[in-house]
C-alpha cells in the first residue's frame, strides 16, 4: 500500500497548530494567576545594583568616621553680641602679646581672637580686659595673662577630637578658649562661688561643649575620663596622681609647679603609649596655689 504523504503533512500541520493554541492559552491562564508584582520588584532591585558603582570599603568607613564625628560634636555658636564686639582689641593683643613672643599655632591665636576675653572679667575690669596682664576675679582669684593662655594651650598641642579637663575653672576664659579647638572641655572649681556663674556664662555665651563642676580638682573627673590632654591653671607642689591616672597614653598634661610664695615653674608632662611619664619644665611662672586635698597630701609629704 501506497503511503498518503500530502494528506499525512495536512495531518501533522493541523496537530501543529492546535499545540501551539494550547501552549498560547495555558501561558495566558498562568499569567492571569500569577501577580508579576514580586517578579518585578525583583527586576528593580537588580537593576538598582547594577547601575552602582562598586562601594570602596575605605571611603565608606572614612564616612561613616566624619559622620559619627560631625553628629557628636557640639562646637561654641558664637551668636552672643560679645563675640563682634572688641575684635580689634583681640586681635592686637593677639599680635603685640602672644604671637610676638613666640606663639605661633593658628589654631590657638584664632581661639584667643575668638573669645570675648571682656566678657570673662568683672565689669570694673573691663577696659583692661585685653592688657598684657591677668586681672582679679573675685575671691583671691584670676583670670591668667593672655600670653600664659596662649602659651599653655599650644603646649598642649590640641585637636578637634579632643577631650580635655581643666582644674581651675575660674571665669571660665581657658575652658573657652580650649573648647574653640577641642571637642570636648571638662573644667573644675573648687570655689563654688566662682564655678556657678562660670557656668552660667559659658552657657550664655554657647560654649555648649563645655561641662563645669565644683569640686576638687585633685581627684580629676574620673568618669569623664580618660583625658587627651589636661591643663591645671593653679600652682601644686606636686603632680596629683589620680590626674596622671586620668591622662591617656600620648597624652599631655602643663600646670606649675612650686611654693604659692615662691619659685614656680610651669611644667609639661607627658605620658607615652606604655604608660611612662616624663617632665620637662617651661619657663617661670606666677599663680595662685592650688587649694584641698593637695594641701593635705603635699603635708604629709614633707613630713
Amino acid at each position: 500500500m501506497g503511503t498518503d504523504y500530502p494528506r499525512l503533512v495536512k495531518k501533522w500541520v493541523y496537530v501543529s497548530i492546535l499545540l501551539v493554541m494550547l501552549v498560547v492559552l495555558s501561558r495566558g491562564i498562568f499569567t492571569r494567576t500569577c501577580p508579576m508584582k514580586p517578579e518585578l520588584g525583583f527586576l528593580a532591585k537588580t537593576e538598582n545594583k547594577s547601575s552602582e558603582q562598586p562601594a570602596d570599603p575605605n571611603q565608606l568607613s572614612e564616612q561613616k568616621q566624619e559622620a559619627a564625628k560631625e553628629k557628636g560634636k557640639r562646637g561654641p555658636e558664637h551668636t552672643h553680641p560679645a563675640f563682634s564686639q572688641r575684635r580689634h582689641e583681640r586681635e592686637e593683643m593677639v599680635a603685640e602679646q602672644i604671637q610676638s613672643r613666640g606663639v605661633n599655632s593658628r589654631d590657638v591665636l584664632n581661639a584667643i581672637e575668638t573669645v570675648p576675653r571682656h566678657a570673662f572679667v568683672r565689669a570694673r575690669d573691663s577696659s583692661s580686659a585685653y592688657d598684657d596682664r591677668p586681672l582679679p576675679i573675685g575671691l583671691g582669684q584670676t583670670i591668667s595673662q593672655p600670653y600664659i593662655v596662649g602659651y599653655m594651650t599650644e603646649a598642649l598641642k590640641l585637636r578637634p577630637d579632643f577631650r580635655i579637663l581643666e582644674i581651675g575653672t575660674g571665669s571660665g576664659y581657658q575652658a573657652a578658649v580650649c573648647a574653640e579647638i577641642a571637642q570636648e572641655v571638662y573644667t573644675i572649681e573648687i570655689i563654688k562661688e566662682l564655678a556657678e556663674p562660670a557656668e552660667k556664662r559659658l552657657k550664655d555665651l554657647g560654649y555648649n561643649n563645655v561641662s563645669v563642676k565644683a569640686g576638687d580638682g585633685y581627684f580629676g573627673w574620673v568618669e569623664k575620663g580618660p583625658f587627651d590632654a589636661i591643663i591645671i591653671t593653679a600652682a601644686a607642689g606636686l603632680v596629683p596622681p589620680p590626674l596622671v591616672k586620668q591622662l591617656k597614653p600620648d597624652g599631655r598634661m602643663i600646670l606649675p609647679l612650686g611654693s604659692p610664695f615662691g619659685a614656680q615653674t610651669l611644667v609639661l608632662i607627658t605620658k607615652d603609649n606604655k604608660g611612662s611619664v616624663q617632665s620637662k619644665s617651661l619657663l617661670p611662672v606666677q599663680f595662685v596655689p592650688m587649694v584641698g586635698h593637695i594641701t593635705e597630701v603635699e603635708q604629709s609629704s614633707q613630713k
